[in-house]
């Protein structure tokens, strides 16, 4: 159940899929997706550009909604496997420690902040969802998943600022230089969408120890700076395209709140612990960051060129 299928485009026509133009803000959706035996729940606005300007909706998306399903959830006797955030660890510094999942704190920014609102409301639904006594539940937080038809190109499919890597993505393809926020000095654990896939198949083959669980989901060894990403990218896409990397535009430096507007923080350091799902449910992510990259770059120089 989606509101745009075009990146599975393939599949509608499969026996095995049944695929409904809906919306989770319907309660009467919610309802009938929780009649289900197993709702895997990936619904959410997620892109930093909307936290600022729309974070009514934000909040909505993250908190309220699957705060509903959770409930109708348990009313169903459905098990529900809701995706969160890695932003649930908050306003990280850059000596940030590993982030366990049953440990490590929260902490935000200021209310007046409002970059906070996606991290606030993701971990109030995973507060929502755990209190619910009678709920079979699980939580997935991402580190970061990077891969193939992630998000889109602004003014071709989509408007505003996508994630960091289709916005590099977006400015190679366009030989524009690329944006530095803040410098670039944030860290990120970057995480194949292939090794995201093999922890969800793990989560469904070991239902019994992933209940009542929060899984962190990342790859600590694919740890980089934004500015050392955005080097990767400017080589692996020079290679892609057959070009002398002196031709690729060198990165700039632009400021938060230039960027994205008033109300932008940043945490600067995310490093997954991935000891729980390892011990719980045999899992741990293998495809290194120069390898999700190169797939990445060259589906997206084959779609949008």
């Amino acid at each position: 159940m989606d509101l745009n299928f075009s990146r599975i485009q393939k599949h509608i026509d499969s026996p095995r899929c049944r695929f409904r133009n809906e919306d989770i803000a319907n309660a009467a959706v919610i309802l009938d997706v929780a009649s289900q035996p197993l709702v895997v729940n990936l619904a959410a606005i997620c892109t930093p550009s909307r936290y600022m300007k729309e974070a009514t909706l934000v909040i909505e998306s993250n908190f309220m909604h699957p705060a509903a399903l959770a409930t109708a959830c348990e009313k169903s006797g459905a098990w529900l496997i809701q995706f969160s955030t890695s932003e649930v660890y908050g306003k990280t510094s850059a000596e940030a420690l590993l982030l366990e999942e049953d440990i490590t704190p929260l902490t935000l920014g200021s209310v007046r902040a409002s970059r906070w609102s996606y991290a606030c409301a993701k971990q109030l639904a995973e507060r929502w969802i755990a209190s619910l006594p009678e709920l079979h539940w699980t939580v997935v937080r991402p580190f970061n998943f990077i891969g193939p038809q992630m998000d889109f190109m602004p003014g071709v499919d989509g408007d505003g600022i996508p994630r960091v890597l289709a916005n590099f993505c977006s400015s190679l393809v366009r030989n524009e230089s690329l944006a530095l926020v803040n410098g670039g000095v944030a860290r990120r654990c970057f995480t194949s969408v292939h090794d995201a896939v093999d922890f969800l198949f793990a989560v469904f083959a070991n239902a019994a120890m992933a209940n009542g669980q929060a899984f962190n989901v990342g790859n600590p060894h694919n740890e980089k700076t934004i500015a050392e990403l955005a080097q990767m990218m400017r080589v692996t896409y020079a290679r892609i395209a057959g070009l002398d990397l002196a031709t690729v535009p060198q990165p700039h430096l632009v400021s938060g709140v230039d960027y994205y507007g008033e109300g932008y923080e940043d945490s600067l350091r995310r490093i997954p612990s991935v000891e729980k799902a390892e011990l719980l449910l045999g899992w741990n992510a293998k495809i290194s960051l120069d390898d999700a990259l190169l797939e990445s770059l060259e589906w997206f120089c084959k779609h949008y060129k």
